[in-house]
């Protein structure tokens, strides 16, 4: 059983929207899509506000799993990022990421890649640190 959907047909994106950037001609490799490496550097930025916001703390990513490019994203593109927590532990959270291309600015809406991203919480030196009994209550039905 995987916690995200990988079909590239869904409608309907899950989560909350976190972050939207156009993706540019810098942004593009030789074959003139944009840049694998520059869609997971989105997704991680995305998941990265959303592990903070979950935790309350100072998040660092620790793994990307179960990723999946399903459509190439183009210039012109805005690259809409959700996201939403499955997992809240003593120190790290698990979240599931799906990244849309809103074709060409406003046009049709596809989804393009999804994963799961973990953070763990960490203090200033970079040692992970419990995250409190009141944040983790605060997704532990999802």
């Amino acid at each position: 059983m995987t916690d995200i959907n990988d079909a590239g047909d869904v409608d309907e994106a899950v989560g909350e929207l976190t972050t939207r950037t156009m993706a540019m001609p810098a942004d593009t490799n030789a074959s003139g899509d944009i840049f694998g490496g520059w869609v997971v550097s989105q997704m991680d930025i995305a998941a990265g506000i959303a592990a903070s916001q979950c935790t309350m703390e100072r998040v660092v990513t620790v793994a990307i799993d179960s990723m999946t490019f399903i459509r190439p994203v183009k210039v012109g593109d805005v690259m809409c990022v959700y996201t939403r927590v499955l997992r809240i532990g003593r120190t790290s959270v698990t979240l599931a990421i799906e990244a849309w291309a809103l074709r060409h600015r406003f046009g049709v809406r596809e989804k393009v890649t999804n994963a799961q991203f973990t953070f763990v919480a960490v203090d200033d030196n970079g040692k992970p640190v419990e995250i409190s009994e009141e944040q983790r209550a605060k997704y532990e039905n999802t």
